[in-house]
């Protein structure tokens, strides 16, 4: 039966409404997750959004994992082995592991799901464009054969955001095209995804995966023992932002993706709530997605002019993160990480909105509708939106508002189409170190001229330096490199940044083994 959404919030409401004492009596209740947006696409594949990979990692598993220091550890895999020249990479699975419907992993599953993700993701794109072969070795084994150097195998089938390489059956990966969702969400990880509960946006739900395995080393960032100690969990949607605060602290849910900011010093002051402490990677950038494809951020002059709307100091106070966020940090890939770099970064280290008038006239801008999707469900993004509409008309854009749903968003951000079938022109969106601090990965970088991403940028300047980066070994000589990348990156407006932040989870206190990685991780948990 299809809920409204009326009704979704109805059912949601009603059960919130359970008696505290009631949920406090029962330590076998469903573990209640607040995401800060809907969820709609369930592929983590063709989706690039955080709520689709928050899901997955419930649902699938990976080859390799990061723990919370940034280190690589086996977790589908037994173990590896690479020749002496890291031309060949021999990986073996280890025992135990099936897909949720009972039917084991093998190499085939593997190789499928590397090739799709392959297709997509910018990491991925990368590592197949250096693969000479891919091929089984019997049915838990398979040999990665690159026809040159690549500096980061493992890095990238560990890779922990959007794209992440999760495993899925070879017949789902084999038939579907890597921009388009799946039609069965089939993994092997530690929940198993209820689709006929689902309410679109609103309510997902999951029971624990009898079939699955743990590794028996202890849980640590993504790796190690993914134990599921409750049995079944739900992940919610709610908008009102008041009510995901009070629910929390009044014990009707246990986890918020994203703390509301306003809500902090009380939260603080409460020993009933744990807020986050990650840093580092898990800190998070604002930036605006560009579509440079189509009138007026074809030109870059008129990128840089959206550059010079960005006052991060003004963006971030705004968001309620002043006291949290960054607002001197002018570098693409994160402040605080290997990779920091400000080459490059002079002209928006002072944004200014008569630089971007200038440039605006400069450019020949003659009025043209700019459509701008604001994401008015989200946390992150709505009070960033309302800076950037603000910022941009005075700068003399013609922003033509389209306030929507993120899940509604999210499918149309997608799609090539002129503005009058529906196109957009600017986004705001939010991106975690996981993504940002690497260049392969960063959105702004990585998929430079691969026309596999919504903003579709291309600068030729960009693709040698990325091509010696993803070769390069020496710390030293890939830190300059990026560092060279970062600059031409921020010169060309590739993906404008608007002000880096750490946005704090939290959860009841009563909650033992939570993992303070920088997004949800839900194994591991269990009722104190």
């Amino acid at each position: 039966m299809m809920l409204t959404r009326r009704q979704g919030f109805a059912i949601a409401g009603a059960a919130l409404a359970i008696p505290r004492l009631a949920l406090a009596q029962s330590r076998d209740r469903p573990f209640r997750l607040v995401l800060n947006v809907g969820l709609q696409n369930l592929d983590p594949i063709s989706s690039p959004s955080f709520v689709t990979r928050n899901f997955a990692y419930l649902v699938f598993d990976t080859l390799v994992a990061m723990d919370g220091q940034g280190r690589y550890h086996p977790q589908m895999l037994q173990g590896w082995e690479a020749s002496a020249d890291k031309l060949t990479w021999t990986f073996k699975l280890r025992p135990g592991l099936a897909f949720h419907d009972g039917s084991p992993v093998t190499s085939e599953d593997v190789i499928a799901s590397l090739r799709r993700w392959g297709n997509r993701d910018s990491i991925g794109r990368r590592l197949m464009a250096a693969t000479a072969e891919l091929t089984p070795a019997g049915a838990d084994g398979f040999v990665l054969k690159l026809s040159r150097p690549y500096g980061g195998v493992i890095e990238a089938l560990g890779k922990p955001s959007v794209h992440v390489p999760f495993i899925m059956p070879a017949r789902i990966a084999s038939a579907t095209p890597p921009a388009q969702p799946v039609s069965e969400i089939m993994g092997s990880g530690p929940y198993v995804f209820l689709r006929d509960e689902w309410v679109p946006g609103e309510r997902t739900f999951f029971r624990r995966n009898d079939r699955y395995v743990p590794r028996s080393e202890p849980a640590d960032g993504l790796s190690g023992g993914k134990v599921a100690k409750i049995e079944r969990v739900e992940m919610i949607t709610m908008p009102d932002i008041a009510l995901r605060a009070a629910s929390l602290q009044q014990g009707e849910v246990d986890y918020l993706e994203y703390a509301p900011v306003d809500n902090l010093p009380r939260m603080r002051r409460d020993r009933n709530i744990v807020i986050s402490q990650a840093s580092g990677q898990a800190e998070m950038m604002y930036g605006v997605s560009i579509n440079h494809t189509q009138p007026p951020f074809d030109n870059v002059l008129v990128r840089r002019a959206l550059q010079q709307c960005l006052d991060r100091t003004e963006i971030l106070a705004g968001a309620g993160f002043a006291e949290l966020g960054r607002p001197d940090c002018t570098s693409m890939l994160m402040c605080g990480t290997p990779f920091s770099s400000d080459r490059g970064t002079e002209a928006i280290v002072r944004p200014s909105l008569d630089r971007a008038k200038a440039l605006l006239r400069e450019a020949g801008y003659t009025n043209e509708r700019v459509v701008l999707m604001h994401p008015l469900d989200s946390a992150l993004l709505n009070p960033f939106g309302l800076v950037l509409i603000d910022r941009m008309r005075r700068a003399g854009f013609n922003v033509d508002v389209q306030g929507s749903d993120w899940s509604s968003i999210a499918q149309r951000w997608v799609q090539r189409q002129p503005l009058d079938r529906g196109g957009w022109s600017v986004l705001p969106v939010v991106y975690t170190g996981f993504d940002m601090a690497d260049p392969l990965s960063n959105l702004g970088i990585g998929f430079n001229c691969t026309g596999n991403q919504p903003w579709g940028y291309c600068e030729a300047t960009l693709t040698p330096l990325i091509e010696r980066f993803e070769a390069e070994s020496d710390p030293a000589q890939r830190r300059e490199l990026a560092a060279e990348i970062n600059r031409v990156a921020t010169e060309q407006v590739t993906f404008p940044i608007a002000g880096q932040f750490r946005a704090p989870a939290a959860w009841r206190a009563e909650l033992k083994g939570v993992i303070d990685f920088g997004f949800p991780v839900v194994w591991n948990i269990e009722r104190g």
